[in-house]
């Protein structure tokens, strides 16, 4: 019987089909939040190459990710597909953060298991709307660059919240109201509804983000904003390209000097 929250974790993680990685992890929340599991584990941190995914699932670049217009079921399936595979991802990524960073103070693990918790139901809403579509979460090819990202920043807590929450999860505050207002426009109000439930819940987690990345920047005597920009220059290949959320962002930790900085396109290589 697992005993501590680090080894629940790693179950949680390497789940492979949909219904188990949510069972578990809806079964460690409860868990850690009764107060029995602890924090204590004697086995040595692993390298995670790849996390669990359901065997059905197709990984490829992400230019050969579908792309169809929302105005078909075909279309609709695609893009909760995509969002599905995102959240589910993200539930191995709050996971992970708890797996891997030790020695934390136990708000942290506090944060990341509610974090998990949320994912979990992101993920249970979008792949019944799916489902409704005659898919399932795994029928179609999806990439994998945030676990990439993941594993770029496994040796360090500063690094990966810095990179996952406030950068790639930080650019679905932008990308979801543009997607909900086309998703209004097709009258498919109740696809725009659980959207903006995942958009507020999101808004919380890149906060989370953005509150530890503070917290490691303080215990390193690091510039918070200077630091932040010298870690997107030196780990992300893309560009920042508006819509920018501003008052998600600013909801979210992001200070008004970053977000000016981003429209200035300082960040950009």
């Amino acid at each position: 019987m697992i005993k501590n929250l680090f080894d629940a974790a790693y179950r949680c993680i390497m789940a492979t089909e949909t219904t188990e990685k949510v069972q578990l992890s809806q079964t460690t929340v409860q868990a850690w939040r009764t107060g029995q599991l602890d924090l204590n584990s004697t086995h040595p941190i692993e390298a995670i190459v790849s996390p669990g995914f359901p065997k059905s699932l197709h990984l490829v670049s992400p230019r050969e990710v579908p792309r169809r217009k929302i105005s078909t079921p075909t279309g609709q399936a695609a893009l909760l597909h995509a969002l599905a595979h995102i959240e589910f991802n993200a539930i191995n990524l709050a996971w992970d953060a708890i797996y891997r960073f030790r020695d934390l103070p136990k708000a942290f693990y506090d944060d990341w298991v509610k974090v998990a918790d949320e994912e979990v139901t992101h993920f249970i809403l979008l792949e019944k709307q799916l489902q409704h579509l005659s898919y399932a979460y795994g029928d179609l090819p999806a990439h994998n660059g945030l676990w990439e990202m993941a594993m770029e920043t496994a040796d360090d807590v500063l690094t990966r919240m810095a990179l996952v929450p406030r950068l790639l999860e930080a650019r679905g505050l932008d990308a979801t109201p543009p997607i909900i207002a086309k998703l209004q426009t097709q009258g498919l109000q109740h696809l725009a509804e659980i959207l903006e439930i995942i958009l507020q819940d999101e808004i919380g987690h890149v906060a989370i983000g953005s509150r530890w990345f503070a917290h490691c920047c303080a215990e390193r005597s690091l510039n918070l904003e200077t630091t932040f920009q010298n870690l997107v220059r030196q780990h992300f290949k893309g560009r920042f390209k508006p819509p920018f959320n501003r008052e998600a962002r600013l909801a979210a930790g992001f200070s008004e000097t970053e977000l000016e900085n981003m429209l200035g396109k300082e960040w950009s290589k």
